[in-house]
């Protein structure tokens, strides 16, 4: 299923350019993470919320490289959990690339899969434990990482914030499981549509990027996710 879903995306990438050969050489690279498999070395941290000495623990901050639940396989994946009491977490994961045309934009094309228990439908303070915890993705030449801003970690790169996207990422939807689901489900979210205007990213002058993939939190409660895969298309034209 996952193989067959990426191959869509890729589909989607190359006929949407429309570009004739004398205008210009499509270049496609794509890269798909199957945690299950290997962690790939991707990095985790969280942003918004107080930089006080005790925060962290305040928020229940946890990540790790671990089994997802037996609902969804039992398989390795990348477990990311807080308690959102900011009403404005952000919990991401991040990782860079090489080999890319430096100086360079590309269209972006995320696939992302998680296991989530939170139930479309749900009510909770702040918002909806599923429909009020935003996914993101997001590229940038710069390394994504949390800065202490005044008295609180804030996020480097332009967000947005929760629904909405920002300069250097796209909403790829929320976490909202089907109605009448008991435990964790795997979800795919994907911006590969053609609603969803493209996301743009450029490379630095080393041909590097760095991707990142987040929860973007209304919902004042513990949001507690199992990232499974991320693929990625980049697809750039060169005059």
């Amino acid at each position: 299923m996952w193989g067959k879903r990426f191959g869509i995306v890729l589909t989607f990438v190359l006929a949407g350019c429309g570009l004739a050969k004398e205008e210009g050489s499509i270049q496609v690279s794509s890269y798909s993470y199957d945690f299950a498999v290997s962690p790939d070395n991707w990095e985790a941290d969280f942003s918004d919320f107080p930089s006080g000495v005790d925060d962290s623990s305040f928020y229940e901050l946890k990540f790790a490289y671990t089994n997802r639940p037996a609902s969804v396989g039992g398989e390795k994946s990348y477990m990311l959990s807080g308690n959102n009491h900011s009403d404005d977490l952000f919990m991401f994961m991040k990782k860079k690339i090489t080999s890319l045309a430096p100086n360079t934009d590309y269209t972006v094309v995320f696939d992302v899969e998680l296991a989530t228990n939170a139930v479309k439908g749900s009510y909770g303070v702040g918002g909806a434990p599923g429909e009020g915890v935003f996914l993101k993705a997001g590229a940038s030449g710069m390394e994504p990482k949390k800065v202490i801003d005044g008295n609180t970690y804030a996020f480097n790169l332009d967000k947005g914030n929760q629904a909405n996207a920002g300069v250097m990422s796209t909403v790829l939807g929320n976490i909202a499981a089907p109605e009448g689901t008991k435990d964790y489900v795997l979800i795919t979210r994907t911006n590969a549509s053609s609603n969803v205007a493209p996301f743009i990213a450029r490379t630095n002058q080393d041909g590097e990027i760095w991707l990142f993939v987040g929860t973007d939190s209304g919902f004042e409660g513990i949001t507690t996710v199992y990232y499974t895969k991320v693929s990625v298309v980049f697809s750039a034209v060169v005059k």
